[in-house]
């Protein structure tokens, strides 16, 4: 049951990955229930942090942030580090979406420092990206906003990844395009994605 759990959460980081968030949002779900049923807590917990995900981007901030922070606060009590600077993005990009961007930026500090300390470093590009959505929203120096978009793309190429270098590439080029904008007063506001 365990293997089944751990392919049903991949199915809906997968749909994270891809913004598919009725997929996620199925895919929680399942897990959640299998897990319940046969008494698995690491992934009823793991479960609940992206279903937590799937809320705040739904509209439902508060409890989505809530399902967030507890569930991760349950992965961490047996000393489980290695899925954090993932489940810490998730928690920046909820906190994003309820206008919470200083705290956002905060996770994503968190979720760096996690990452280095544990050389966990799978999803470091997308922090990066994050960052600098995050740095653009609080109106930072171009010069930090512009180092985070470039560092994003860089380690997603230097790790091969196509998906996170395209991603980065597109919220760079989406920056710079506003950016350009809000030359005439308008401000500076990157989708997630």
């Amino acid at each position: 049951m365990g293997a089944l759990a751990n392919a049903i959460f991949n199915s809906g980081v997968l749909a994270h990955f891809e913004r598919d968030v009725s997929q996620a949002e199925r895919s929680t779900s399942d897990v959640i229930e299998l897990s319940t049923c046969h008494n698995l807590p690491f992934w009823l917990t793991i479960g609940s942090i992206l279903r937590g995900w799937v809320r705040s981007v739904s509209g439902e901030t508060v409890e989505g942030i809530s399902c967030i922070e507890q569930g991760i606060e349950d992965y961490r009590a047996p000393g489980s580090m290695l899925g954090l600077p993932f489940f810490l993005a998730l928690k920046s990009e909820a906190l994003f979406v309820a206008n919470r961007t200083s705290e956002a930026l905060e996770a994503v500090e968190e979720a760096e420092a996690v990452a280095e300390r544990f050389e966990v470093r799978w999803w470091c590009a997308e922090l990066h990206r994050l960052r600098g959505v995050f740095l653009a929203a609080l109106g930072a120096g171009e010069t930090q906003i512009e180092a985070a978009f470039c560092e994003a793309i860089r380690i997603a190429k230097e790790q091969k990844s196509i998906s996170l270098a395209r991603r980065a590439e597109a919220t760079y080029a989406e920056y710079h395009r506003q950016k350009a904008s809000a030359l005439g007063g308008n401000e500076v506001r990157l989708p997630l994605c």
